[in-house]
């Protein structure tokens, strides 16, 4: 039995109406990162209500101390399941912007040196076009069918890309509202363009911004140069300390507790549907993987930890040049996390790593950024058989699991406080640009993906 076929025609005839309104959410700048977009924010949330409303939702802007969260509640059909559909509609920032082609938040339809058609913008991938493609697969079925083909809560939150610290105080609350049999979220990839995907491995993270301070202001460097400490050599230094150089391994103590090795029999299924090293690297110009020896590209991504260096300043960063020995300099540094590490432990040992090489006349500050565990989808998990079979008859490509080096923390938050699982369906390719300049989004997984939720829902209802 396929999917309702004039849900399926639906969502191709209205593809134009459905950019059209994808462009018109890509175009709130709601970066939560930022205090100043905060009323971005809460447009992108109204903008978000009013869909859902027009969608026959019952929607709802809920507050929290933070950014708002949109509800929306459909009610099952008659003896079908209901599921919980996670999305986020902030954003990351844009900066550096001289590296953008054009301004990121006016979306375009570009098509590449390849002659794929490219949705490009800020929060085309990562999440807005993912979440759209769910809330068009929904428009398509309503109107063909009258209602959906089984209940449907929705939430989207508004901080997931600044630590989404509430959230899960939020899911606890209404934990009786939001109640479901699963959970869907769409902040994932495929395979490869042509094999569609679930996700069922999700590394955790640990987030943490360092402050290194040594004079009381900024000093001349002929004047002080040698004699004053600097801090930007402090931190440069310590943070050379986290890594081995020779075997790649992270060096904070405990680090690997909790880390499992990876079975051969999954070794062996990833070798034969995952890229070789240079494949996988080889689009964004690279070929030899970097982290620990021993490891595919593929598995240092999928399952294995890491610690990573995210930005670094301190001193003159403007153009031209200026002789400063600067008074404070700051790294963010994030560790993804795989079985059972702990983030505090990892965050507690990270600080200590840091402190142990403090020299005198420097003080340090720590500012958390999130922590949340690694997650695991049971290969057993009511509906991922029909899920998986629903993707493959709409790409003509047989599904797969596979994992994915991110972070989903509402995973483990759902679970947490709903007491279900996640099915994590989502259309992303590895060349999308997230969080870097030029962010972009398949046509082709932006149409399709709407088709294939239409499909999943349909799946799920038998």
């Amino acid at each position: 039995m396929t999917a309702p076929q004039d849900a399926l025609t639906r969502a191709d005839n209205n593809l134009d109406n459905s950019l059209e309104r994808l462009f018109a959410l890509l175009r709130i700048p709601s970066i939560s990162t930022q205090p100043a977009h905060a009323g971005d924010c809460r447009a992108a949330a109204e903008w978000l209500q009013k869909e859902l409303t027009d969608l026959g939702f019952t929607a709802a802007i809920r507050e929290t101390p933070g950014l708002p969260i949109v509800t929306g509640h459909s009610k099952a059909p008659a003896g079908k399941p209901h599921v919980l559909f996670y999305g986020h509609y902030d954003v990351q920032p844009v900066d550096p912007l001289s590296l953008w082609t054009a301004d990121p938040f006016e979306p375009r339809l570009v098509e590449s040196p390849s002659g794929t058609k490219e949705i490009t913008a800020r929060g085309a991938a990562d999440d807005k076009g993912q979440v759209m493609t769910f809330l068009e697969a929904c428009r398509a079925l309503r109107d063909a069918e009258g209602q959906l083909p089984v209940g449907v809560t929705i939430v989207i939150e508004g901080e997931e890309e600044s630590g989404g610290a509430n959230l899960l105080p939020f899911l606890k609350a209404n934990a009786e509202e939001l109640k479901a049999d699963l959970a869907l979220i769409c902040d994932t990839g495929m395979l490869d363009p042509d094999t569609p995907a679930i996700t069922t491995m999700l590394r955790g993270m640990v987030g943490e911004e360092v402050t290194l301070t040594g004079a009381a202001c900024d000093l001349h460097s002929g004047m002080f140069g040698n004699a004053a400490r600097n801090p930007i050599q402090v931190l440069c230094d310590i943070i050379s300390d986290l890594r081995d150089g020779a075997t790649g391994r992270v060096t904070l103590a405990g680090f690997y507790e909790g880390v499992p090795e990876i079975p051969e029999a999954t070794r062996e299924l990833w070798r034969k549907i995952g890229p070789t090293d240079e494949q996988g690297l080889g689009s964004v110009g690279l070929r030899w993987p970097a982290g620990e020896q021993g490891y595919t590209a593929l598995e240092q991504t999928w399952c294995r930890p890491t610690c990573e260096i995210n930005g670094i300043s301190g001193g003159y960063e403007q153009d031209g040049f200026k002789t400063v020995l600067p008074a404070k300099a700051t790294a963010k540094i994030s560790f993804r996390l795989v079985g059972d590490q702990d983030p505090e432990k990892i965050r507690a040992a990270f600080r200590e790593h840091v402190r142990a090489r403090l020299p005198k006349d420097c003080k340090v500050e720590f500012k958390a950024h999130g922590g949340s565990r690694a997650s695991v989808v049971p290969a057993d998990m009511p509906g991922l058989k029909p899920a998986l079979q629903a993707l493959s008859d709409e790409w003509g490509t047989t599904a797969t699991v596979i994992g994915c080096g991110g972070s989903i923390p509402v995973v483990g938050e759902v679970k947490q406080a709903l007491g279900i699982d996640s099915l994590l369906i989502g259309f992303g390719l590895d060349d999308d640009r997230i969080h870097s300049p030029n962010e972009k989004y398949n046509l082709t997984s932006f149409h399709k993906g709407i088709r294939s939720w239409v499909r999943v829902l349909t799946a799920l209802a038998r």
